[in-house]
């Protein structure tokens, strides 16, 4: 499949966020980007089963949650007055130009909180890379990439979640190990009224 320019995709936000230093620190047989709606095309939920198990939910369903992830969601300030919505959702691809297939990704959600000044927290997640990529740079590269983005749109820190394995990754990245990760899900819940 031939290389698909940004010119010619439905982007999930500009690809003015994505730094220029990141973009020529990658080889010249890739091109990293935002999502692009038909990325399902081009195996982004192949590259996320490094991570966990993936659920294909179809090329409508992932296009319907493109749509919910590129609609903006709470407001922030654009002049003394003015309000504009914000953009939560920033998914990027690393895409070979041979093959026009995505090999990494990864992802950061906007918070806005109460704390700090009604300050904004940038909260990585889902970062993969196809395993016959591992070893060039790609995550340091997706997480350099979402660590510029998340201050680009003002948020005062950018945190993750980590396994203990991943932690001296995340170090040279320039994240420091700080409290701890909870989690409690869905069908653990108890019944909803009874403890």
């Amino acid at each position: 499949m031939p290389f698909t320019p940004d010119s010619q995709l439905k982007l999930l936000f500009s690809p003015d966020l994505i730094p220029t230093a990141v973009r020529e620190a990658l080889p010249n047989d890739l091109h990293v980007r935002p999502l692009a709606s038909d990325d399902y095309n081009r195996g982004h939920l192949e590259v996320l089963k490094v991570l966990s198990v993936v659920t294909d939910p179809g090329i409508e369903a992932y296009k319907t949650q493109f749509e919910l992830m590129s609609a903006p969601s709470g407001a922030t300030p654009v002049s003394p007055g003015g309000w504009s919505k914000a953009q939560a959702y920033y998914v990027i691809s690393i895409v070979s130009r041979a093959t026009d297939q995505v090999v990494a990704t990864g992802t950061v959600f906007i918070e806005r909180k109460f704390l700090r000044g009604l300050g904004s927290v940038g909260h990585i997640e889902d970062i993969a890379v196809s395993k016959d990529m591992q070893g060039k740079k790609l995550g340091l590269r997706v997480i350099q990439v979402l660590v510029a983005i998340s201050e680009k749109v003002g948020c005062y820190k950018t945190i993750l979640n980590c396994s203990d394995e991943n932690i001296p990754f995340y170090e040279k990245c320039g994240f420091k190990k700080k409290e701890n990760e909870m989690a409690k899900y869905a069908s653990e819940s108890p019944t909803p009224g009874r403890l």
